[in-house]
């Protein structure tokens, strides 16, 4: 894939595309979207209320090698300048209940925390007691400090760390306990998913969770406006299952290579399935700003509206 990218470099940049028109059906889709940074691209900002509507929910992602305090600095921030927050909880790098309890502490006392976005984390081999979210849920400490909102992994195209057999079985799994643990705790509960690029292999796994009896919201991810090249690598390092051909196909059309990826077409296949289908169980849209929040925060004011 590389190799035909490269190949293809010397072609002259098409003039882009007039601007799409209003979509009424993408913009209610849209309506109180979210957004993810890291704290290194934080720091990049100057200032976020600049970029996003007040209110929006920010996750904060936590790569491994990223200092708690550099976390917590970033929720504190995006919390004084009035954005809901949600770190990640990964559990392959916390070691144990006792190092979860003193994040949460800092969190709080530091950031008012109170949301949290828990998940296994992009870690081989656990670093300590966890190895999933679950185990960390276990523990009830997010009960215990009050969280108002937990948020779990999804993966609409599977997940081949968990099932290596290509299957989705351990995560769909997975998801009943949690839908059984929502029952039980005072949090609301959503599933937030990793990006994908097709949207009716979306519509089909959204269909069969709520099949099985898993209610929980869903909180679809979708890459965000970048160079096609940055999508590939991403995917590829994430893990991205059948919808990867779409850029693949991308990449082969000459029209299309240099022009930078926007999701147009995933969110307007999703928001009329939505638009026709009231009772369908995603409720929002989460973006990754692969291409630079900058980026994806002008392609969002664009395409999306606020309701005041």
């Amino acid at each position: 894939m590389k190799d035909i990218i490269m190949s293809l470099l010397n072609f002259r940049r098409k003039e882009a595309p007039a601007p799409d028109l209003p979509n009424p059906a993408v913009e209610a889709f849209m309506q109180d979207y979210s957004i993810e940074v890291m704290p290194r691209t934080a720091e990049k900002v100057e200032n976020f209320r600049d970029l996003l509507p007040a209110g929006t929910r920010v996750y904060i992602a936590h790569i491994e090698g990223t200092p708690i305090e550099e976390m917590v600095a970033t929720a504190k921030r995006l919390n004084e300048d009035g954005f809901k927050v949600m770190p990640h909880f990964p559990a392959r790098i916390i070691k144990d209940a006792a190092m979860l309890e003193n994040w949460i502490n800092m969190y709080q006392g530091e950031a008012d925390v109170k949301q949290g976005l828990l998940l296994a984390g992009g870690v081989t081999t656990p670093h300590g007691d966890f190895s999933d979210s679950m185990q960390m849920m276990d523990t009830g400490l997010f009960d215990k400090y009050g969280f108002e909102r937990l948020h779990v992994a999804g993966h609409p195209e599977g997940n081949r760390d968990i099932d290596l057999d290509g299957t989705r079985l351990k995560v769909d799994e997975a998801l009943r306990w949690k839908q059984g643990f929502s029952e039980q705790t005072d949090a609301k509960m959503a599933i937030a998913t990793q990006f994908a690029f097709e949207a009716q292999p979306i519509i089909e796994w959204a269909d069969t969770l709520k099949h099985a009896g898993i209610t929980l919201p869903i909180h679809i991810g979708i890459a965000g406006p970048a160079k096609l090249q940055t999508l590939i690598k991403f995917a590829i390092a994430c893990g991205v299952g059948p919808s990867l051909k779409v850029l693949q196909k991308r990449a082969m059309d000459v029209t299309k290579l240099l022009l930078p990826y926007e999701p147009t077409e995933i969110l307007a296949e999703l928001a009329a399935h939505k638009a026709a289908n009231p009772g369908f169980n995603i409720a929002s849209v989460h973006i990754f700003p692969l291409g630079g929040i900058q980026a994806s925060a002008t392609w969002l004011n664009d395409h999306s509206k606020d309701e005041e």
